[in-house]
């Protein structure tokens, strides 16, 4: 047997604890949902095969049992987004268990539900940003020669580990922008005072409420604001079989937030390391190649510009145009096949970022190895909810059930994801992508490599876009490839001239 030193005796069994972060997280979800939150909805699926479906009713409805462990959104969606330390916003009319789930991811940081309800800001008209921070202290304002020496009460919430915004859409605009610098930066400014909103140790998470996110509320949410949410998930309805559930927690006049057990809570230290480990999950070389080109898409349009790198849907937007009026003249391109054409934006690379940490926190609460497709398909249409807008002027909105899709936005942009999968097996995307190999070419490095085969590759490069050139149709997966061919081409045309300086 090794010999123990004194480090062993006296270091906590992190390793034991870091390997059951994942254990524990799922039972923190069985909890809320068989505990706390009455939620029989499984819209997060998973299966090994082909689920099996039943065509229902005359309206084209199918109900589909998968077949591995699958989950309920309003749950789990915030349960991720307290463990990634994420901004969530939680939309469904009133009375649907939105604050209370809510309450439930700061009583799981270690507060408990009385402080955490005190915490809760609630959205008004009324609400002033010395509402939402704080106020300078009065001795200081009648005393102070200078903003500078005014000292400022902070609310004690702002540096709470999981922050509660009820009916954000009722706050004021200007309040708004004070919270979007909270949200954005991590830091509220008053009276030339500045104060951190991180929490000293741990993981900073939000949780947003909305009656919907289309517009509704006292104030319009500003863009940026909007934005700035990483998920966006629907409140289940109640369903009628479980009255008797609801019964019981009436009779006993508990409320579960109030008994989340122990052993449940996340230690600041746990949650550092839970988002570490989350991070840390690998997105293999496969699953990436499918989501670059689904990412392709949206952002190209015909005739958005002059300059070919200007035919982009942000050029037509900021110039004051209308991107649909601009697709409805595009002549040169399948609209059914042109994913891109549903849409009016492309995506941020904020919104790229936040797919990808949710993908790695979906496939670590599942306790895979790394990140799957079907990791990926669970996630995007929630963080991309709000960020990619639907063309409603597009027919497929106005073809038989498809319409059911326009108020569905979560079917549709899963659809899309489907669509694109699709679309790169057809194409053999899989084995067969020149643009990627040139691209793996060049990342390769240019030492050793000499004029002469530099000049090949930029021949090399020339086909590829006279091939692509010669299709007579573009679509967004081209526009990325033709910018990348350039991209390319420019960076050995200055090697081979730098080659020549050196002879």
């Amino acid at each position: 047997m090794a010999q123990l030193t004194a480090d062993d005796l006296f270091r906590a069994p992190d390793e034991e604890r870091h390997a059951a972060l994942d254990e524990k997280l799922r039972q923190t979800y069985y909890w809320i949902v068989n505990r706390a939150v009455i939620s029989p909805y499984y819209d997060i699926e998973f299966s090994s095969g082909a689920p099996l479906t039943y065509a229902l009713g005359d309206a084209g409805a199918v109900l589909t049992l998968p077949t591995d462990a699958s989950f309920s959104s309003n749950v789990l969606l915030p349960l991720l987004t307290f463990a990634v330390g994420g901004k969530c916003l939680m939309i469904g009319g009133p009375g649907r268990g939105k604050t209370t789930v809510a309450v439930l991811m700061g009583v799981l940081a270690g507060a408990s539900a009385d402080d955490v309800r005190r915490g809760v800001q609630q959205g008004q008209p009324q609400l002033t940003i010395s509402d939402l921070v704080g106020i300078p202290l009065p001795r200081d304002l009648i005393n102070a020669s200078s903003l500078a020496e005014i000292g400022i009460a902070w609310r004690e919430w702002l540096t709470r580990p999981v922050k509660i915004i009820d009916e954000y859409n009722r706050i004021p605009t200007k309040t708004q922008s004070a919270l979007l610098t909270m949200v954005a930066e991590g830091y509220v400014e008053s009276h030339d005072q500045m104060h951190r909103t991180n929490p000293h140790r741990g993981v900073e998470s939000w949780f947003f409420t909305a009656n919907d996110d289309a517009g509704g509320g006292t104030f319009p949410v500003i863009q940026a604001l909007r934005d700035r949410m990483d998920v966006t998930v629907q409140s289940a309805s109640f369903n009628s079989r479980f009255l008797d559930e609801l019964i019981t927690r009436v009779e006993a006049g508990e409320k579960p937030e109030e008994h989340v057990p122990e052993e449940l809570v996340f230690s600041p230290e746990e949650h550092a390391r839970m988002r570490a480990a989350i991070r840390a999950v690998p997105l293999p070389s496969a699953v990436r190649r499918r989501l670059e080109f689904f990412l392709s898409h949206f952002e190209f349009v015909q005739h958005g510009g002059r300059r070919f790198e200007y035919r982009t849907k942000d050029t037509v937007t900021t110039a004051g145009g209308r991107v649909a009026e601009i697709i409805d003249v595009n002549t040169g391109a399948d609209l059914a096949a042109d994913l891109g054409a549903q849409t009016i934006n492309g995506l941020s690379v904020r919104a790229m970022q936040t797919l990808i940490l949710y993908a790695k926190a979906m496939a670590w609460f599942r306790g895979a190895d790394a990140v799957g497709v079907e990791d990926v398909t669970a996630m995007l249409p929630f963080v991309l909810r709000g960020k990619l807008l639907p063309n409603t002027t597009h027919p497929r909105f106005d073809i038989g059930a498809e319409r059911e899709l326009a108020t569905d936005p979560v079917s549709w942009l899963a659809d899309l994801f489907a669509e694109s999968c699709r679309q790169f097996d057809a194409l053999g995307r899989e084995s067969d992508d020149p643009v990627r190999d040139l691209l793996t070419q060049l990342d390769a490095g240019l030492d050793g490599v000499s004029g002469v085969e530099a000049s090949r590759r930029l021949t090399e490069i020339e086909a590829r876009i006279r091939s692509i050139a010669a299709t007579g149709k573009l679509y967004g997966r081209d526009f990325d490839d033709l910018t990348t061919l350039k991209y390319l081409h420019q960076r050995y045309t200055a090697y081979v001239k730098w080659v020549v300086t050196q002879s």
